[in-house]
Formats: structure tokens, C-alpha cells, sequence
């Protein structure tokens, strides 16, 4: 097996051209870097090989499952001291870099840093409500991290001692608010799975209480209403997510009248005459 290098850039991309050149191009101070590609159909390919990632392919089945895939694909074919993971809709500010090279130069004995991500809403980054600083484990020697899933989304625990890394990652998630309304539905059916598996129970009145609190959390307690109209507009679409995603845990039973009465239609076509 190869020498391993010291720094891995390791990203998980689909359709992902709208910000993917940016990205690699801010991280060209890795020795090297990894995409694991869930099979795009754009250009997102095209742009990576450009850039002279290694470019992987492999079935998406979980968000932590296909960056897992990619630290044991390191782990197996290109060995790698550091990874730093983004995704594609991510990009390194030159801070961070700098803050990256002196964190796996450092004496310290850490095994893990965490990074704070701004996301780009409407027409600013969100520097209040639960956006920022929005802390997350990205910065990780390989057999130091622990992945795994809560409410469908990916969680990072380190596994030995850590620390935090006091720079920016600039997170471009949303193009517009279609866009944005689209990945609700996703995270929503993604965020509710996970619930049921855990046995827990939806409802209106959940649902409607939940969203109620994550608005004023969100909105008053955490201060997005220093973010304007953009953090007005982020706290409601954070609510309604969370109206959502308690509704859909009972969803299953919707289509059960309709279905009964469809089936019993079916079976006697003397009901279909006025």
C-alpha cells in the first residue's frame, strides 16, 4: 500500500455543477481529493476530473453511509493522515485553509476539529438563529470520527480528543426558495423515517407545538430576528419543516378510505351507474 499523504479534501456530490468549481478550487492546498459521486447526470463529472479530483462513483443509500464509503475508500486505495469533508455546496474560506494547515501541523494531539458553516440565505450569510455558527466535525484523521444519522441528517462524534477551528465555511445550500421548498420535502421524509425508527409519534398537535417552538427558538431565543427579513423568512421555513416532518409520521393511513372505496368500486360495477 502507498504512503499515505497528510490531507485528503473528500467530497460527496450529485448534480452539484452549480458550485462544485468553486469549491475544488479552494481546495488545492489538499494533497489530494476524493469525490464519491451518486451517479449526476449534469456536468458534475466533467468539472471534478478538470480539477484533478479522483472521481468515484457509488449508489446513495444514506447521506453518512456515502461519506463513510469514501473514508473506507481512502482507507483501502489512497491512505490519507487528514481528511477535511465538505460538500459540494460548500466552499473553504482562506481562513480556514490556514486554520486547517496549522490544526494537522499542531502538537496538540488532536484527533478531530470542528469548523463553523454560514449559509448563504436570500441576500446575506445568517450569522444568527441555529445557522451560525452551525459547528460540525470536518476536519478529522480518518479512524477518529464516528458517522451516524439523527433525524436524517449525518452526525459527526469524534472519538479521542478535539478541538475547534475559529474560521469560516461558506455554505451555499439553496439557489432559491423553489429549491429550497424541494429539499424540504426530501428532509422532511428523511427526517420522519428516522423518528418512526426510533418509535416516536406524530400528530397535529406535535406537530403544531414543535413548530411553534422551533419558530420562537430559532426566531427570539437564538436571535434570527437580527437577521432581517432573510431571518425571518429562514426561522418560518425551519418551522414548517418541523410542522411537516411530525405530520408525516402518521401519513401512512391517508390513502386507506380512498383506496377501500376504490377496491370496493371495483368489485361492483353496478355501483359506477348513476
Amino acid at each position: 500500500m502507498e504512503k499515505p499523504v497528510r490531507l485528503t479534501g473528500l467530497i460527496i456530490t450529485l448534480n452539484g455543477e452549480r458550485t462544485l468549481d468553486r469549491c475544488l478550487e479552494l481546495l488545492e492546498f489538499c494533497d489530494r481529493v476524493l469525490i464519491v459521486d451518486s451517479f449526476s447526470t449534469d456536468a458534475t463529472e466533467e468539472i471534478a476530473k478538470k480539477r484533478g479530483a479522483i472521481f468515484i462513483q457509488h449508489k446513495f443509500e444514506g447521506y453518512f453511509e456515502q461519506i463513510q464509503y469514501g473514508i473506507d475508500w481512502l482507507a483501502e486505495n489512497a491512505p490519507t493522515e487528514w481528511i477535511f469533508f465538505l460538500d459540494c455546496d460548500e466552499v473553504c474560506t482562506f481562513e480556514l485553509r490556514k486554520a486547517v494547515l496549522e490544526a494537522i501541523d499542531n502538537r496538540e494531539g488532536n484527533t478531530a476539529y470542528s469548523v463553523r458553516r454560514t449559509t448563504w440565505y436570500m441576500d446575506r450569510f445568517l450569522k444568527h438563529g441555529d445557522a451560525y455558527p452551525d459547528r460540525l466535525f470536518r476536519l478529522f484523521r480518518p479512524e477518529a470520527i464516528r458517522l451516524a444519522e439523527l433525524n436524517g441528517h449525518p452526525t459527526y462524534t469524534p472519538a479521542g480528543k478535539h478541538g475547534q477551528l475559529e474560521a469560516d465555511l461558506l455554505h451555499y445550500s439553496w439557489p432559491n426558495f423553489y429549491n429550497q421548498l424541494e429539499k424540504l420535502n426530501i428532509y422532511a421524509e428523511r427526517g420522519a423515517e428516522s423518528m418512526r425508527k426510533r418509535g416516536k409519534k406524530g400528530g397535529l398537535a406535535k406537530a403544531l407545538l414543535h413548530a411553534l417552538w422551533r419558530f420562537i427558538s430559532v426566531y427570539f431565543k437564538r436571535l434570527g430576528i437580527l437577521d432581517g427579513k432573510a431571518g425571518f423568512i429562514y426561522a418560518l421555513h425551519g418551522s414548517f419543516y418541523t410542522f411537516v416532518k411530525y405530520i408525516r409520521l402518521d401519513e401512512g393511513s391517508w390513502g386507506a378510505p380512498y383506496d377501500h372505496v376504490f377496491r370496493e368500486a371495483n368489485k361492483n360495477p353496478e355501483s359506477k351507474r348513476g
